[in-house]
């Protein structure tokens, strides 16, 4: 890689990150170089570097996991669909969220394990502790938590098309908590929701993800 001169570090750090990507540098599934390695490579700081894996992780190219580093998911770019996501209408994103979402946490409530129990129980823990606090952490957690919902539908085309979807999802709850009062009782339909996996209520978990959807 040839260090950066022109634009925005970061977007420069991004196009590089994904000709590699799309060059066949790393496999589906393989941990990516350390931040410090790609920071040496490409001749910039480890924050850019951090900032441009985020822009590829909010994408669906990357999988960032806390403590264990980045890994590639796909090697098929999904830009271009999120960016047309990013650019649809309020109301169609709430559309479309009572069709996937809802839907899937349906489904949930009856396929879910044990584990995905436990997995949900730690990422709703998570959003808990950071609910009062900074936004952008407390988004993080609360995507987390609801890409777990739907994953726990044992669905991989759903789990996907939510993936890609959760930009939206997470842009609109940023603004949301940036313009109204946090409310307690929204946050609490998150452990509702839970609770009606827990039971296998899936008309309940349906009833429960509309009204968090409008809330």
């Amino acid at each position: 890689m040839t260090p950066l001169i022109k634009r925005s570090l970061v977007e420069q750090a991004v196009d590089q990150l994904r000709a590699r990507i799309a060059e066949g540098a790393w496999s589906v599934g393989q941990r990516l170089p350390t931040e410090p390695e790609l920071a040496s490579d490409l001749g910039i700081s480890r924050n850019t570097v951090r900032e441009a894996m985020r822009v590829l992780a909010f994408s669906g190219l990357v999988e960032i996991r806390q403590g264990d580093g980045s890994y590639l998911r796909t090697a098929v770019d999904p830009l271009q669909a999120v960016q047309a996501m990013s650019r649809c209408a309020v109301e169609h994103a709430r559309e479309t969220r009572h069709i996937l979402e809802a839907e899937a946490i349906g489904l949930a409530a009856l396929r879910r394990t044990e584990a995905d129990l436990q997995a949900l129980r730690e990422a709703l823990h998570h959003s808990e502790q950071h609910f009062h606090g900074d936004v952008d952490t407390y988004v993080a957690c609360d995507l987390v938590f609801h890409q777990r919902l739907v994953d726990a539908a044992h669905n991989p085309a759903l789990s996907e098309l939510y993936r890609y979807f959760s930009s939206v999802v997470g842009a609109a709850l940023q603004h949301n908590m940036t313009t109204v009062p946090r409310c307690q009782v929204v946050f609490d339909l998150h452990g509702q929701i839970l609770d009606a996996l827990e039971q296998r209520d899936p008309q309940r978990a349906k009833h429960l993800s509309r009204t968090l959807i409008e809330s």
